[in-house]
């Protein structure tokens, strides 16, 4: 019953000084909505970044392309292309397909692909290929529109999280058999048939006939990374692109049957050093011992640039907590003056509590369940704001922000801890207060 009275006097003194109450919660209100934002903001945004960077495929990734010096990186999403010569001023010898099938068959890896990658130059268009389908003819050149035919697995597509919007992946089939067939991003197909369907269709690339047999989706990421698209420009230009079968690129495209490198991802952190090792005593034994490959560890590479991300949110997180701190402090003087102030207008009452039984407890607990309840009710309403300025950021940057409720709970606990702090002297005062003066206070 006493916590209900309390309760009851303090909110009716509330009501009863609203303007005094609402400057008394402003403060307190302005640090809890800064408590809000900031943690969900930076938690928001590093949940947003690690989600993206594990959906493009960066992490426990490494790539193994020929050469044993310095190489030149290029591209994104950890794609290297080296021009490397042995220690001897040799030429190195190049991974072939039957490396990457030898890896495939002894090495455990969630993902596993080959690469090969080469430039055309769009020349003609309008010839008839086979059962009236249209063809687009493509030479080497090094002028004009420009587009890239790369020769992959499947596993390429679902690596780098790319789906289909029509016809299927490669089959068991057309990889074996390295049939002409090809896949084109949404880009492409927009590009160059004018909106037309373009499966069935047929591109003439450097005197190579693909026939269409799937049509890759619009970028996935595009929808749930707003501005943390990372790489956003190499996506939408593998989008662009012609894939055909890893095999069919090995027979046609290259020496040898040789690839541009072999990408391959563990199924996790733990797994990742045996994939690695277990991948190059494969290729050891298949080039007479001979160490003419590199291995990239991407995801050590990706892993650094994320440190560096959290690293900079962490001293982020710093700054607005010290602003918080600071604008919740500033609300907890205001709430002390205020009870002060509130101790002299309520003299009467207090003498009159008193010489009707109340004890000293009995006004302590009155005074300080009211300065609670004032900093309670502050962190609500800044709880309240904090949120709404939550969904207005990720409105604003295209990107959904969760909420995070730790950032709730640290606002009402500091809103608690500040109330009690701020109302426990003025309480106390109250409570040491002589019944007869307090009676006879404004007389």
């Amino acid at each position: 019953m006493y916590f209900n009275d309390a309760l009851k006097s303090s909110l009716q003194t509330i009501i009863n000084h609203k303007f005094r109450s609402f400057l008394t919660l402003l403060g307190i209100m302005i640090g809890v909505t800064s408590v809000v934002a900031m943690f969900s903001s930076v938690n928001g945004i590093k949940m947003i970044i690690d989600e993206n960077m594990s959906k493009m495929g960066w992490e426990n990734k490494l790539v193994i392309q020929p050469g044993s010096n310095s190489s030149q990186r290029m591209g994104g999403r950890g794609m290297y292309f080296s021009f490397r010569t042995s220690s001897a001023g040799k030429k190195t010898k190049p991974i072939s397909y039957e490396d990457f099938e030898a890896i495939k068959r002894d090495v455990e890896a969630k993902y596993l692909y080959g690469f090969i990658e080469n430039w055309f130059r769009r020349t003609t268009q309008g010839s008839k290929g086979k059962s009236g389908s249209e063809t687009i003819v493509f030479t080497s050149g090094t002028l004009g529109a420009w587009n890239r035919l790369r020769a992959v697995t499947e596993d390429y597509f679902h690596l780098n999280n790319y789906e289909l919007k029509e016809g299927h992946f490669f089959n068991a089939f057309e990889m074996s058999r390295a049939e002409k067939v090809c896949i084109v991003g949404p880009g492409f197909s927009k590009d160059e048939l004018d909106g037309e369907e373009p499966l069935g269709k047929y591109y003439t690339a450097d005197g190579h006939r693909f026939r269409i047999v799937g049509v890759l989706d619009n970028d996935p990421m595009e929808k749930t990374q707003g501005i943390f698209n990372f790489n956003s420009w190499q996506r939408r230009s593998d989008l662009q692109a012609i894939y055909i079968p890893l095999k069919t690129g090995a027979t046609y495209l290259r020496r040898g049957m040789a690839l541009d490198n072999i990408t391959m991802q563990s199924n996790d952190s733990e797994s990742f050093n045996d994939m690695q090792n277990r991948a190059s005593q494969v290729l050891l034994s298949r080039h007479n011992m001979q160490k003419d490959f590199t291995a990239n560890d991407v995801g050590a590479e990706i892993l650094e640039i994320t440190k560096e991300l959290e690293d900079m949110m962490k001293k982020w997180s710093i700054t607005l907590f010290v602003i918080a701190a600071v604008s919740l402090v500033v609300g907890g003087i205001g709430l002390f003056s205020t009870l002060l102030i509130s101790i002299n207008e309520r003299m009467m009452e207090i003498g009159v509590r008193k010489s009707l039984g109340a004890k000293d407890s009995d006004i302590f607990f009155y005074f300080i369940t009211e300065a609670i309840t004032l900093s309670v009710i502050s962190a609500i309403f800044g709880i309240l704001l904090g949120i709404l300025i939550t969904f207005g950021l990720g409105a604003a940057i295209k990107t959904h922000v969760p909420l995070a409720m730790i950032s709730v709970y640290i606002g009402l606990g500091f809103a608690f801890v500040i109330g009690f702090l701020s109302g426990l002297y003025p309480a106390l005062r109250a409570a040491n207060i002589n019944p007869i003066q307090a009676i006879y206070y404004f007389e």
